[in-house]
């Protein structure tokens, strides 16, 4: 028997509700993971004043992201000054905050994988507030600009011109990044510059995050400062201390980036880091920095493209 126009109509409806049941709960799960990104954007900077140790602002944030029943979706990241992005402690680091300085506090939360990721320049001094607010008015003016049907190029020109309107670089080589499922960095991008070519689509997850320079505009990665990492490949190794770091790995984090650090219990933890990442099952994230003696400034949020607008998560 062929179904009647009823049935298809029928069908069709069911479908449609099942996807907007889905949807809504999705919704849900990432607005919670906001609420405790903010909460731990908020916490970190609280924290983060001079004289305090930067392994225990990141430990402590770390531990706030789990009493609020949600999951570090990468390492705090805090990078001062022309550090711009992918700085964390390490075990034995003995920096403290500075007097003065820009300090950028990167909070990635997620929750069954679903992530959002935030930060925040801290102005330690009052000395580089303009930097500071230029980085949050070029994240507001990109926000104000996103929906669906916009290209990310128009996005990345809004955040380029606000950036010089306020004599200022953005920096080229860094930019925002679709969000998927266990993945931080899922391909799309949101340029901090008049680049790309990707229509934003309804339902799409981004991190925005200018970022702001009074140096090159460009970062360049520091040659052995790496303390965060992530599963690149999964691939059969030889060495028994791989095996165990990688299927720990995989278990704990799956394709999330992990910080040395909360490996310390691992015998030869190095020894196995060097060799995955040898065999590029580990993709290391060094530390990006601008000219030396620059000033980088970041502002960052999660959204949901919706028709007429975004959803903003932080």
């Amino acid at each position: 028997m062929e179904p009647t126009t009823n049935d298809t109509t029928n069908d069709i409806n069911q479908s449609i509700a099942e996807y907007e049941k889905l949807y809504d709960e999705l919704i849900t799960k990432l607005e919670k993971c906001g609420s405790i990104a903010k909460l731990a954007k908020e916490y970190s900077t609280s924290i983060a004043k001079p004289g305090t140790s930067m392994l225990s602002i990141a430990e402590k944030t770390e531990d706030f992201i789990r009493e609020k029943g949600g999951q570090p979706a990468f390492p705090v990241n805090l990078s001062l000054n022309d550090s711009a992005a992918h700085f964390t402690p390490s075990a034995e680091d003995k920096q403290v905050v500075p007097e003065s300085g820009l300090l950028k506090v990167d909070v990635g939360v997620h929750l069954d994988g679903w992530i959002t990721d935030t930060a925040v320049t801290v102005d330690l001094a009052g000395n580089y507030s303009e930097i500071a607010d230029t980085a949050k008015l070029a994240l507001d003016n990109a926000l104000s600009e996103m929906k669906a049907g916009v290209s990310s190029r128009q996005i990345g020109k809004v955040i380029q011109t606000t950036i010089k309107s306020k004599g200022f670089k953005p920096v080229e080589n860094l930019c925002g990044h679709s969000l998927e499922r266990w993945i931080l960095h899922a391909g799309l991008e949101i340029p901090n510059v008049e680049m790309g070519g990707h229509i934003l689509q309804e339902g799409e997850i981004f991190a925005v995050e200018p970022f702001v320079s009074n140096g090159t505009g460009m970062v360049h990665e520091v040659a052995g400062e790496t303390e965060i990492y992530s599963v690149a490949s999964n691939k059969q190794v030889r060495l028994p201390e791989s095996r165990r770091l990688l299927a720990l790995v995989l278990e704990e984090y799956r394709l999330l980036p992990f910080a040395k650090r909360w490996l310390q219990e691992i015998p030869s933890l190095n020894l196995a880091i060097n060799d995955l990442s040898r065999q590029g099952v580990l993709h290391g994230y060094p530390v990006l920095k601008e000219s030396p003696g620059s000033i980088v400034a970041q502002a960052e949020t999660t959204v949901v493209v919706e028709k007429d607008s975004v959803r903003i998560l932080v």
